[in-house]
C-alpha cells in the first residue's frame, strides 16, 4: 500500500508493507525511501509491519520553504497508517527524527534503532581528511552556480565509501543508487522546508529517552559518528552502541540481511506492540 498523505505546507509519499508490529523507517538526507529496498523484505518475512516514508523535500515527497517540525511529520505518517506505537529505525538525519520523537512523545515510540545517526546537539571531533571534506562540500555548496552532479559525487565518496575509502569498497549499484537520490536535492530551486528544532535539543536531554535504543554505527564512517554512538550509549538510560569494522554510514544499504537479524533480535523482547 502506498500513496500520498497531507501536511501543513507539504505533502508526504509513503508506503506500507507486511504486518504484525509496526516498525518505521526513516532515512538519511542523501538518499530518501528507496534506500530501504534490500531492508524490507527481511522485516516483513519477520513478521512486521513496515512503513516508510521520504522526509518532506526528498524523493517523492513535496515542501513549501516554510517552517515545519519533521516529528510532526513522523507523527502525521502514523496517524495516517492508524498506528499508535512503532519501533523506528533512522539512518543519520532519520535517527535525529526518531530521537527527537521518542523525547517529544514518549507514548509514540516504543524502540529506536539508530544507524549512524547522533543526537542533535551533538559535537564530536574530526579527523584531518574529514575536514577536507567537509570544506569540499562547503565550497561546491556555495558556488554561485552549484553543480548537482558534482556535489551529489562528493557525497558518494564521503557517506558511501567512507572518508579515505576507496571507490572500489562498496558495489557501483550503492553509489550509483545513492548519487542518484542525492542528485536532485541540490538541484536549482529545490525546496525542502525550513525544519524547527527540538529545544533544548535532544543531546542535553537524553537522560528523558527511556524507550531501549540500539545505536549501530560503521566504524568506516566519520569518527565523530562512532562517538555519538557511545555518546547515546553513556547518556540515554537504556541504550547500547554496537560498532561494525566494515561498514560506513549508509548501514541498511551495505549489509541489510545483517542489519535485518540485528533489528528482530533487539526488537523480540518488546513484541507485541501496536
Amino acid at each position: 500500500m502506498e500513496g500520498y498523505i497531507e501536511v501543513p505546507s507539504g505533502r508526504l509519499f509513503t508506503k506500507s508493507e507486511g504486518d504484525g508490529p509496526p516498525i518505521v523507517l526513516i532515512h538519511a538526507a542523501i538518499v530518501d525511501h528507496r534506500s530501504w529496498d534490500a531492508v524490507v523484505p527481511g522485516l516483513v518475512a519477520a513478521g512486521y509491519r513496515v512503513i516508510r516514508y521520504d522526509m518532506r523535500g526528498f524523493g517523492r515527497s513535496m515542501a513549501l520553504d516554510e517552517d515545519f517540525s519533521d516529528r510532526d511529520d513522523l507523527r502525521a505518517v502514523l496517524d495516517a497508517f492508524g498506528v499508535r506505537q512503532a519501533a523506528a529505525v533512522g539512518n543519520s538525519r532519520g535517527g535525529c527524527v526518531a530521537l527527537d520523537a521518542a523525547i517529544e512523545t514518549p507514548d509514540r515510540i516504543v524502540a529506536i534503532v539508530g544507524l549512524g545517526t547522533e543526537p542533535r546537539g551533538f559535537e564530536g571531533s574530526t579527523t584531518p581528511i574529514e575536514d577536507e571534506l567537509s570544506a569540499e562540500e562547503e565550497r561546491l555548496v556555495s558556488a554561485p552556480v552549484p553543480n548537482p552532479d558534482a556535489i551529489a559525487d562528493l557525497m558518494v565518496r564521503t557517506w558511501v565509501d567512507g572518508p579515505g575509502q576507496p571507490p572500489d569498497r562498496v558495489s557501483p549499484a550503492i553509489r550509483e543508487a545513492v548519487r542518484e537520490a542525492a542528485r536532485p536535492l541540490y538541484a536549482p530551486g529545490h525546496v525542502a522546508g525550513r525544519r524547527t528544532q527540538l529545544d533544548p535539543p535532544a543531546n542535553a536531554r537524553l537522560g528523558d529517552l527511556n524507550c531501549p535504543v540500539l545505536a549501530v554505527v560503521g566504524a568506516l564512517d566519520m569518527v565523530w559518528m562512532v562517538e555519538a554512538a557511545h555518546r547515546l550509549e553513556e547518556a540515554a538510560p537504556n541504550a547500547r552502541a554496537v560498532v561494525w569494522p566494515d561498514v560506513a554510514h549508509l548501514v541498511g544499504m551495505e549489509q541489510p540481511d545483517r542489519l535485518v537479524a540485528l533489528i528482530a533480535d533487539f526488537l523480540a523482547p518488546l513484541r507485541p506492540w501496536a
